[in-house]
Formats: structure tokens, C-alpha cells, sequence
């Protein structure tokens, strides 16, 4: 027997995550601040639609949301017509969006306020992991409210796991952008080496994927990186948000962060050839214009 749950936000990420829950029998509303994209989801979908993320969440037993920023989880959530104004006592709300970990301890408190729960659930695995229901979820909250979610939220990941109490899986999520960021970064020289001493760069790869310098980011981007493509996954303009949240958590709780702070400025340049909307690999880029 399938959930009532309500997903908000159907961007990229979000439009397959719901598709996934209606896939698994829960039954589904949805909510989107462009409408002809909720209205687009329930064409294709057994799911209904609804004109606030209040009407949404509304005698749901989960209500995700997946939008971009604190500000957008500020007003989906808490802003008039939020979600919170429909949450049910019992319910569990469940915030997919990478955002501050200072945010998600305020869901939080919010939630209990009303008797309900709230876990923050940044994912990893960009498009491709939403659409094959195939993403990472690190989670943070309280133990109860994620053994009743884990069954539904496996219906869009291979992995998931609870890292702590609220807070937790945005902090964790910092880390992954964190790591991401330096292989990047280190793959993004090492293609623009090769070129530049005349190695064939698709040899030199082939070469050292068998080895320690192997990587998902060498495995999957470096075939579009050396060709200029830059169109395949998380946009630049994001990155640059989640390691702001990352350096801003750093300069809090003392971390240093020398890498993630260069890689984001170097992000900036490439912003500043256009590239706000390409897609991480672009690095290489800039290095190609220098």
C-alpha cells in the first residue's frame, strides 16, 4: 500500500524524484511555482496538482521539497501558503535541496512545533541518478522520522543514509561538493597538460583510469571536456552556491578550505566567460583561454 505524499518543486531533479514515487504506487500531489510544469507532470503522471505547497502538503504523510536555494525553502516552506501551514501532526517533511545546515535545524523546530518531523536529504548522482532512481541521500534528523521515510525514499536511491541530528546531511553534502570541487579542479590541468606537451590525452586517460588517478569525474567528463561540451550535468552557477554554503559552514566551525575556496573563485572566471549556465567540467575552460 503506496503513501500519500506531496513533492514540491519539479525541476530537473525534482520532476524525476516524483515520477519515481508515482512508479512506486504512493499517491502523489505536486506543486510548482510555474504551473504548466506541474500541469505537464500530472499529463504523464497518475498524480494531481496542486495551487499551493499548503494544498499539497495537506493530509500527507511526507511532503518533499527540492528547490534551489534557502530563500526558496524559506518561502515553499515557511512563506504564506507554505507547507508547513498543511503539515499533519505525524508527518515527516523531508528537504532534498542543498541548502544550510543552519536551515535545516530551523525546519526542524518548526516541524515538532506542529508534532511532525523534518529531515534535510541533499542528494548526489545530478540528473541521471533522479532519472534512474539511482541517487545518493545523506540524510540528517532524528532517528524516528527517518526509519518511517527510509522505505519511501528508496524509491529514488541506491543509497541512502542517516549521518546525524538535523543539520547533518547538508553538512555531509558540503563535503561531497567540497571533494568534488579538487578532483575537478585536478582533472581539468591534467587534460590541459596533456594538450599542451602534445600527448594524445584520450591515451593518456585510458592509461591512468586503471590506476590511482582513476575517478568518476575522469570515467564519465573527460571525453566532453577535451571536446568543449560542457551541457551534461550540474550547472556552475550551483557549484558556486553549495561551496558558498560550504566556506560560510568552514569559516563557523574553523575548517580550512584553501582548494574549495580557490576552485570557486575560478568558477567566477568561467562565469565570467559565460559559462554560469555550463556544466562543472567546464573548468578546463578557462585554462584554454589563458
Amino acid at each position: 500500500m503506496g503513501e500519500r505524499v506531496a513533492f514540491l518543486g519539479l525541476g530537473v531533479m525534482g520532476f524525476p524524484m516524483a515520477g519515481h514515487l508515482v512508479q512506486r504506487g504512493h499517491e502523489v500531489a505536486v506543486w510548482n511555482r510555474t504551473s504548466a510544469r506541474a500541469e505537464r507532470f500530472v499529463a504523464s503522471h497518475r498524480a494531481r496538482a496542486a495551487s499551493t505547497p499548503a494544498e499539497a502538503a495537506r493530509g500527507a504523510s511526507f511532503v518533499f521539497v527540492c528547490v534551489g536555494r534557502d530563500a526558496d525553502v524559506r518561502e515553499v516552506v515557511l512563506g504564506e501558503g507554505g507547507a508547513l501551514g498543511g503539515l499533519a501532526p505525524g508527518a515527516v517533511l523531508v528537504d532534498h535541496t542543498t541548502a544550510s545546515a543552519e536551515l535545516a535545524r530551523e525546519l526542524e523546530a518548526r516541524a515538532t512545533e506542529r508534532g511532525a518531523g523534518s529531515l534535510d536529504a541533499p542528494v548526489s548522482g545530478g540528473q541521471a541518478g533522479a532519472e534512474q532512481g539511482a541517487l545518493t541521500v545523506m540524510v540528517g534528523g532524528a532517528e524516528p522520522a527517518y526509519d518511517r521515510a527510509l522505505p519511501v525514499l528508496r524509491s529514488y536511491a541506491r543509497q541512502v543514509r542517516r549521518l546525524g541530528p538535523a543539520g547533518s546531511g547538508q553538512l555531509a553534502k558540503m563535503v561531497n561538493q567540497i571533494c568534488i570541487a579538487g578532483v575537478l579542479e585536478g582533472l581539468a590541468e591534467g587534460l590541459h597538460f596533456a594538450e599542451a606537451a602534445g600527448l594524445d590525452a584520450e591515451a593518456v586517460v585510458d592509461v591512468i583510469s586503471k590506476g590511482a588517478a582513476q575517478s568518476w569525474q575522469m570515467d564519465n567528463r573527460h571525453r566532453t571536456m577535451l571536446a568543449g561540451e560542457f551541457d551534461h550535468g550540474f550547472a556552475v552557477e550551483w557549484m558556486r552556491k553549495d561551496l558558498g554554503l560550504a566556506l560560510a559552514e568552514a569559516r563557523r566551525c574553523g575548517a580550512a578550505l584553501p582548494v574549495a575556496a580557490l576552485v570557486d573563485q575560478l568558477y567566477g572566471e568561467v562565469e565570467a566567460l559565460g559559462g554560469r549556465r555550463w556544466d562543472t567540467s567546464s573548468l578546463i575552460a578557462r585554462l584554454r583561454r589563458r
